[in-house]
This record gives C-alpha cells, sequence and structure tokens, in this order.
C-alpha cells in the first residue's frame, strides 16, 4: 500500500532544479508533492509524482541518480492537533519518523496529506489503519 518516492541527487547550482522539474513537465510527468534538503555543494530532491516508474526512467535516462524508496502518505485532518494523532499512533507502535513533508491538499481543502520515511513502513501502515487513518495509495496519487 506505500507509495514510491523519487529521491534525486542534484548538484547544488543554479538552475539544476529547473532543468530537473522541465523534463519531468516535458515527459508528462505530474510531480504532487516536492521537497528539497541541501548539503555542501549537493541536495537532495524528494519528490512524489503520478507515475513514479516513467519518472525514474526518464531521470535516469537524462542522467540523474535517483532512487525509489517507499513511503506512508497519510490524510491529517487540516484541523489543530491532526497532526499529533498521527505521530501518537507512530509513537505507541514504536516507529521511528525519518521524515516528513507535506502533499498538496487536492480538491479538498479542508483535509492534508503528509508524507512520512518511517522505519517500517508495513507495521506503519497497519497501525494507521488501526487507529482510523487513511493513509493513500500510489493509485489515489495518481488521482489528486
Amino acid at each position: 500500500m506505500s507509495v514510491k518516492q523519487i529521491s534525486i541527487f542534484l548538484e547544488n547550482k543554479t538552475g539544476r532544479l529547473d532543468e530537473m522539474t522541465d523534463i519531468l513537465g516535458k515527459n508528462n510527468i505530474n510531480m504532487r508533492a516536492v521537497s528539497l534538503a541541501e548539503t555542501d555543494g549537493f541536495g537532495i530532491v524528494r519528490i512524489i509524482v503520478d507515475d513514479p516508474y516513467s519518472a525514474t526512467t526518464v531521470l535516469k535516462d537524462a542522467g540523474y541518480i535517483n532512487r525509489l524508496t517507499s513511503v506512508v502518505i497519510v490524510e491529517v485532518p487540516n484541523t489543530p492537533g491532526g497532526l499529533n494523532k498521527v505521530l501518537k499512533v507512530f509513537t505507541e507502535a514504536s516507529i521511528n519518523l525519518e521524515y516528513i513533508y507535506a502533499l498538496s491538499a487536492g480538491k479538498e481543502p479542508q483535509k492534508a496529506y503528509m508524507i512520512f520515511r518511517v522505519s517500517d513502513h508495513k507495521t506503519a501502515e497497519v497501525a494507521l489503519e488501526r487507529a482510523g487513518i487513511r493513509v493513500l495509495t500510489q493509485e489515489d496519487i495518481a488521482e489528486l
């Protein structure tokens, strides 16, 4: 049920992110979420797209080093404490959170979507579903 995230190694130079996103756009690949973490000289761009397998092929063909990883995307109520409800589930299930970023709310502004890289996505998904928290699928991402 997890969603595939693409992590791309990118030089920290003017125009590199523009070039990468241009390649995706020209190949009709729609980014649903993006996160950029930089260090001295390079960055890691993490993206969620509608078609991760096509995107990884296009990026590889263009010379970008990239890899697919599994992430858990959760529908979070867009209210105070909504995120905390999800975090409590992770804590109670002893799931370590590696990083988090947000996804566009799409057509429903009363909802928020958060992307979690966790130590064990299968256990996380089971725990979230038991708590009544919706976990998105790759098909859900394509429909946003």
